[in-house]
């Protein structure tokens, strides 16, 4: 039987490295993307030795019919859906104070990194219970689990704290199925180190962590292919820091003016 991975956002960024991770690995992977047409072919043509394994379902997450047609064909060219890798998370790059934010900007966050991730759930984690297996995989920030201030980033911190109890909660509710529940925190990959693998990073001679190189999408990509191996169960419920010793949210200290 070989697994299936449904992977969200998976066609750029650090999601193309879970994508090219989990080929790697002998899993059939269908791959949600929004817009990303260069970043699809660039996919397609370099595992067209793969293709019987991979497919591209165009999408946004936000959108509930969208949603319910990802996961309707996920299951029915492999069958099954057993992990599903919530990569997809907006994020507003401008530094503001939460007040600052407008409302469009705050249902932006919210729709994209939690409730999105709520109507997924709703579609495959019942696909998950008939299988008796699941893998399931959520993206957080640096200490998310211990709900913590993040100057310039409120909305999208408290957005991503409420996925934290999200993912704990359907960790506790659907164990008895033989499904895990899991948070990642990437830290600081910036540029071309989000599509990058360790050895690149090695081969590097700029480095922003105590190791000597770059966090890459590699190290993302590694943690989460272990988190869902069948062996990994007794890991549930839990949130990890992929941050290599790096302070990622307190850079910045409130000055009065």
């Amino acid at each position: 039987m070989r697994r299936h991975a449904l992977i969200t956002a998976g066609t750029k960024g650090i999601g193309r490295q879970v994508t090219e991770h989990f080929l790697q690995k002998g899993y059939s992977v269908t791959v949600n993307y929004r817009s990303e047409d260069e970043s699809v072919a660039s996919l397609r043509a370099k595992w067209i030795h793969l293709k019987e394994r991979l497919q591209f379902i165009q999408g946004d997450v936000t959108d509930e019919k969208a949603v319910d047609a990802l996961v309707r064909s996920a299951k029915q060219r492999f069958g099954r859906i057993d992990c599903c890798l919530n990569n997809a998370g907006p994020f507003v790059f401008e530094r503001k104070k939460i007040v600052d934010y407008s409302e469009e900007e705050w249902t932006y966050l919210l729709n994209g990194n939690l409730t999105s991730v709520f109507r997924l759930a709703k579609q495959v984690v019942p696909i998950m219970r008939e299988q008796r297996f699941g893998r399931w995989i959520t993206y957080g920030f640096q200490e998310a689990d211990r709900a913590p201030g993040w100057m310039y980033r409120g909305p999208f911190a408290a957005v991503k704290t409420g996925l934290v109890s999200f993912t704990r909660t359907l960790a506790l509710e659907e164990s008895e199925y033989g499904i895990t529940a899991n948070m990642v925190c990437p830290g600081v990959i910036v540029g071309d180190m989000k599509e990058a693998s360790i050895a690149q990073a090695e081969a590097e001679e700029e480095s922003n962590t105590p190791f000597g190189r770059s966090a890459t999408g590699e190290d993302v990509a590694r943690l989460i292919a272990f988190l869902c191996e069948e062996n990994s169960v007794m890991i549930s419920g839990s949130v990890i820091d992929v941050t290599g010793g790096v302070d990622t949210i307190h850079q910045f200290r409130f000055r009065a003016q």
